[in-house]
């Protein structure tokens, strides 16, 4: 599912890819369903393709919403993007993801987490686990 949610530099919000057109997709907006065209200059990036960083190896972004999904019970996150100090928004990441870089994830990117996260519970995509591969059939 998170292959395609795309996120657009400069654009609020997460969107949908609805198809490809030459030279341009046609994505919808996750919160108010208008489409648009994107075009190949634009920065847009699948959310399966983003990750965070530990200080192990960094982790898929589609684990780090699972964990989210699993703290809040599956509803929207329970802190406050407009209140909540940096130390607040650390301490929730830790509670998600207790070994990401504290030196390389910002609390900017910790509000765009969440912020997505938000998005995403709200439109009813809540389903982050990874795709199944179908199991070849084996021959002995």
């Amino acid at each position: 599912m998170l292959k395609t949610i795309l996120a657009i530099a400069g654009k609020p919000g997460l969107y949908r890819l609805v198809s490809r057109g030459k030279n341009m997709l046609i994505v919808e907006s996750v919160s108010d369903k208008k489409r648009f065209p994107a075009y190949g200059n634009e920065k847009i990036i699948s959310l399966d393709d983003i990750a965070m960083y530990t200080n192990e190896e960094d982790v898929p972004l589609r684990k780090v919403l699972a964990s989210m999904k699993e703290k809040e019970n599956g509803a929207t996150a329970t802190i406050d993007l407009k209140t909540a100090s940096a130390q607040d928004l650390y301490d929730y990441l830790t509670a998600v993801l207790p070994d990401f870089d504290r030196e390389r994830v910002h609390t900017s990117d910790i509000k765009k987490l969440i912020a997505w996260y938000n998005l995403l519970i709200s439109a009813g995509m809540a389903d982050f686990e990874e795709p199944q591969e179908p199991e070849a059939d084996k021959q002995d």
